[in-house]
């Protein structure tokens, strides 16, 4: 029991919230491209993504894992994009800080979905075969992920330099 849940039910929670911030991600992250702040869909997005990584914490297990130390980063990028985002209005550096910050949270977020495809969809795993504790691994995982990361790592050049808001409010 996780929080008054079986663990199925919990588990289907978390993976509802992960994927409803990854949607409201993707879509906030073409707002960026597109200059517009969409303040209430940004929200969204770093809360359920937020919510995603706290989380992930509360599966039983026993020790650290690779998913736990992701999380621990994106929760510390996601800490610095709401305080560049409401504390400091995007003033400055503080937009690009946010830009970085909230993009590569969305990142790790998608990083760790396409790991959990892997692992639990039967024809993604005929490709990509893993052998507990290991992830996912094979020359069609490292092509899928490398393709994901080249993206962000445009979309976030991109962002960077398209996204001026006038004002976020």
């Amino acid at each position: 029991m996780v929080l008054g849940m079986s663990l199925a039910t919990f588990t289907l929670v978390h993976v509802i919230i992960s994927l409803i911030g990854v949607a409201v991600g993707l879509i906030v992250m073409f707002g960026l491209l597109g200059s517009n702040p969409m303040p209430a869909l940004t929200a969204i997005f770093l809360l359920f993504t937020i919510l995603t990584n706290a989380t992930g914490f509360l599966f039983p297990f026993t020790h650290l894992l690779p998913s736990h130390m992701i999380a621990i980063l994106s929760l510390v990028l996601l800490a610095i994009a709401c305080i560049a985002l409401y504390a400091m209005q995007l003033a400055g550096a503080w937009r690009a800080i946010y830009v970085v910050t909230a993009m590569i949270s969305l990142y790790l977020n998608i990083f760790v979905l396409i790991i959990q495809s892997f692992l639990k969809i039967p024809s993604l795993q005929a490709l990509a075969p893993a052998v507990p504790p290991n992830p996912p691994s094979g020359p069609v995982f490292a092509v899928v992920q490398g393709i994901v990361l080249v993206f962000f790592v445009l979309v976030i050049i991109g962002a960077w330099r398209r996204f001026r808001p006038m004002a976020f409010a």
